[in-house]
C-alpha cells in the first residue's frame, strides 16, 4: 500500500503510539488534540507482558522502565478479619513476567518524548464534531464545520467519550457503570508498604480500597503512589458533603496503615473521581475512520486492561495496513486480529467487576470462601495470572509482535 496521510484524533496513549507506528512505516501522520497543551489524565495504571511488549516493539522499554515501578503480585485481603481473597502472582506462569505500575504521566512522557524526537506534528487546541467521508478521502469539521484536516485515514483515540464515535455510521454501545473511585498520587517514601504489590482491603464489595506503587511521574522525582476508593459515583457529592475528615477516618478504621497517605490528603480537589462504562464500537471502523483504545472498547479497569488494549490496537491497526493492499482490507483485518481478545476480556470484565463493585454481599461472601479457595489450586493461579498478564488469549501473533523475553525480571528484547 502507498504511503497514507493520516490524522490521529487525540493524542492519548493509544494516538501517540500509532502515529509512532505509522511514522515508521512510512505513513504521514499528525496527531490532533483538544488540550492546548497535550497532557495524561487520571493517576497510576498497571502495565501488564502485553502493554511493555508494545512499549518494547518501540524501542521505549529503557525509558519506561526507568520511571515504573515493578510489581509481582496483586494481593488484596477483608478489611476486618485479615483474611487474604486475591492473590495473582505473575511468578505463576514461567518466563519472569511481571506488571510495571507507572504514574500516567510516565506513560505519557515516555511516548510523547518520542513522537516529538521524531519530528511528528501535532495540532493543538482543536475540537473535533466529526468525521466526513467523500471520495476516498476524511475530512474532520471542529464544532462551527469547518475542515480541520482531509486525510486517507482518520484514526478515532480520544476515548470513551468519543463523539466521532458517537456521530458515526457506527453506532457503539455504552453502558455507564454505577460505580467509580476517588483517586490520588502521594509520596510513598519512608511510608510502610508493600513495593512490590497492588495492595487492596475490601469490606464485602461495597468497599474497596487500594496502593498502587507507581514510581515516578518524571526523572529525579520522589516515589510516588497511586490511593484509590471505590465509591458509588452517585454517592460522590454526599461523600464530599460529609467533609474530608470524616471520609478519611472512616478509611483509617478500616486500614490503619494508610494514615501516612491520608494525612497527605487535605482537600477534595487532590482527589480526582473516576467514572467508568462498558463501550463497544462494532465494527471498529468505518468508512474512512477507525477507532482504537477506549473509543472502541473499554471496560471497569479491575484487570487493569485499558492502557495495554490501546496499545496492543495501534500495533495491530499498524500491522494489519502494512500487509494489506487497500485501507478497506486493512481495516477488516484489524477488526478481525484484536475481535477475540477484546470480547474475551470485556466478558472477563464483566464477570469479574461485580466481585469487587457492588452492593451483592452474596457475591462477596463466594469471592471471599469459595474463590479464594478454589484461587490456590493449580491450574488456577496459572490462569488468574494469565488474565491479569492479558495473555489468556494469544493478543501478540495477530498484532504483528513476540512478547519479549524476561529474563532475570529485566526486559529484554525478543
Amino acid at each position: 500500500m502507498k504511503p497514507l496521510d493520516i490524522g490521529i484524533a487525540g493524542a492519548g496513549p493509544a494516538g501517540l503510539a500509532a502515529a509512532l507506528f505509522l511514522a515508521r512505516a512510512g505513513h504521514r501522520v499528525e496527531l490532533i488534540e483538544r488540550f492546548e497543551r497535550p497532557s495524561p489524565v487520571g493517576s497510576g495504571l498497571l502495565m501488564q507482558p502485553t502493554g511493555l511488549t508494545v512499549l518494547d516493539a518501540l524501542g521505549l522499554s529503557p525509558a519506561i522502565h526507568a520511571l515504573g515501578n515493578r510489581i509481582d503480585r496483586l494481593h488484596g485481603a477483608d478489611a476486618r478479619s485479615g483474611r487474604t481473597v486475591l492473590d495473582v502472582r505473575y511468578d505463576a506462569l514461567a518466563g519472569g513476567r511481571y506488571g510495571l505500575a507507572v504514574h500516567r504521566a510516565a506513560l505519557f512522557s515516555t511516548l510523547h518524548d518520542a513522537v516529538v524526537a521524531q519530528g511528528l506534528p501535532i495540532r493543538t487546541g482543536i475540537t473535533l464534531a466529526k468525521a466526513e467521508t467523500r471520495q476516498a478521502r476524511t475530512a474532520l469539521h471542529d464544532p462551527d464545520g469547518d475542515i480541520v484536516g482531509d486525510y486517507d485515514l482518520v484514526i478515532d483515540a480520544t476515548g470513551a467519550r468519543s463523539h466521532l464515535a458517537a456521530d458515526s455510521v457506527v453506532a457503539p454501545r455504552v453502558k455507564e457503570l454505577p460505580w467509580g473511585a476517588f483517586w490520588a498520587t502521594l509520596d510513598c517514601e519512608g511510608i510502610a508498604h508493600d513495593p512490590r504489590a497492588l495492595s487492596q482491603r475490601y469490606d464485602a464489595a461495597k468497599v474497596m480500597i487500594g496502593v498502587l506503587p507507581v514510581g515516578r511521574a518524571h526523572p529525579g522525582e520522589g516515589a510516588k503512589a497511586a490511593f484509590f476508593w471505590s465509591l458509588r459515583t452517585a454517592d460522590a457529592d454526599a461523600v464530599k458533603r460529609a467533609g474530608l475528615a470524616r471520609w478519611k477516618a472512616g478509611i483509617a478504621d478500616y486500614w490503619p496503615e494508610t494514615v501516612p497517605f491520608l494525612d497527605q490528603i487535605t482537600d477534595w480537589e487532590q482527589m480526582t473521581l473516576a467514572r467508568y462504562a462498558h463501550r463497544t464500537t462494532l465494527p471498529p471502523h468505518a468508512d474512512g475512520i477507525v477507532f482504537i483504545g477506549d473509543s472502541a472498547h473499554s471496560t471497569s479497569p479491575q484487570l487493569g486492561q485499558g492502557a495495554n488494549m490501546a496499545l496492543l490496537d495501534a500495533a495491530a491497526l499498524a500491522h494489519a495496513l502494512s500487509a494489506a493492499g487497500s485501507v478497506e482490507e486493512a481495516l477488516a483485518a484489524y477488526a478481525g486480529a484484536r475481535r477475540s481478545h477484546v470480547r474475551l476480556f470485556q466478558l472477563l470484565s464483566y464477570a469479574f467487576t461485580p466481585f469487587y463493585q457492588s452492593d451483592s454481599r452474596a457475591i462477596a461472601w463466594l469471592r471471599d470462601r469459595l474463590v479464594a479457595t478454589v484461587a490456590k489450586i493449580p491450574p488456577a493461579p496459572q490462569i488468574l495470572a494469565a488474565i491479569v498478564s492479558g495473555t489468556l488469549a494469544d493478543p501478540f501473533t495477530r498484532a504483528g509482535l513476540e512478547e519479549c523475553r524476561w529474563l532475570e525480571g529485566v526486559l529484554q528484547e525478543a
